[in-house]
């Protein structure tokens, strides 16, 4: 499903480039005041380069760029597929991608935490197979399955907490329609549970949105499952009840920002 996901969907466009004269000193306080430990070398025909934090610590000092910086570098194409980034990055043992138009200008960056950003929560039609033979072997029941757009107001949560880092990237996904639906099952007329991708419906929720795309699997007859009947023995009614979780970090995701709040509950 995540195959036609591509590095121009995940890169971070309003990259710093740095140019190959610039001292040093001027490149520690870039470092200082931006937080990034590493820069795009460019010059007037293109990217000529990469200067990292690293560079500068374990190489010998040099009083410009030009001296410090890696120039045997890797770079891609905003076309290629997430799939194939994260392959050469691998491969390469490198943890960020420059990303060049034709001419090497530079267009972005793509770093291992942006692959990783693509790759986690996806509601893969496998996932959605499986949970469904799941379902007709525990009950005894047969299923069915739609894609529809949901109310969120309609929806029961079962999960008690997200993560404040990956509630970022659900939705950076979003506001560029690359968020893949939740999987939910009917359990009444207008009442769907939530089976997976709450970090996908708490990010829609904080963002105003009513509804939200969702694989909807219907039963042939009604039952209340037991990750339901868990939920409610957890006081999880309500989006409302689930708590944002903001001084840990998700375990498939490193925290990238300032979050070192005290866990809190959602308030729209």
């Amino acid at each position: 499903m995540s195959d036609y996901k591509k590095v121009k969907d995940y890169m971070t466009r309003n990259v710093i480039s740095v140019k190959p004269d610039m001292t040093i000193t001027e490149i520690k306080e870039l470092i200082k005041q931006t937080g990034h430990d590493g820069f795009p070398v460019e010059d007037e025909n293109g990217i000529v380069g990469i200067i990292t934090a690293s560079d500068i610590l374990i190489r010998d000092l040099t009083p410009t760029v030009r001296g410090m910086m890696s120039d045997d570098i890797v770079i891609a194409n905003e076309e290629l597929s997430i799939n194939d980034a994260a392959r050469v990055m691998f491969r390469m043992g490198i943890s960020r991608l420059p990303v060049t138009d034709e001419n090497k200008k530079v267009l972005g960056i793509i770093t291992n935490t942006d692959i990783l950003r693509s790759h986690i929560e996806r509601s893969t039609p496998e996932k959605v197979d499986q949970f469904r033979g799941t379902l007709e072997q525990l009950y005894g029941i047969k299923t069915n399955v739609d894609m529809k757009t949901v109310p969120i107001n309609e929806l029961k949560p079962t999960q008690d907490k997200v993560y404040a880092d990956e509630l970022q990237g659900r939705t950076y996904e979003i506001e560029r329609g690359l968020a893949e639906p939740i999987i939910s099952v009917q359990i009444d007329d207008h009442k769907y549970l939530v089976i997976d991708g709450h970090h996908r419906l708490v990010a829609s929720y904080q963002m105003g949105n009513d509804e939200i795309s969702a694989y909807v699997i219907t039963l042939s007859e009604k039952i209340k499952l037991g990750v339901e009947k868990t939920a409610e023995k957890e006081g999880i009614y309500t989006i409302d009840d689930i708590n944002i979780i903001a001084d840990a970090q998700h375990p498939l995701i490193a925290i990238t920002g300032s979050l070192r709040e005290k866990n809190t509950t959602i308030k729209k």
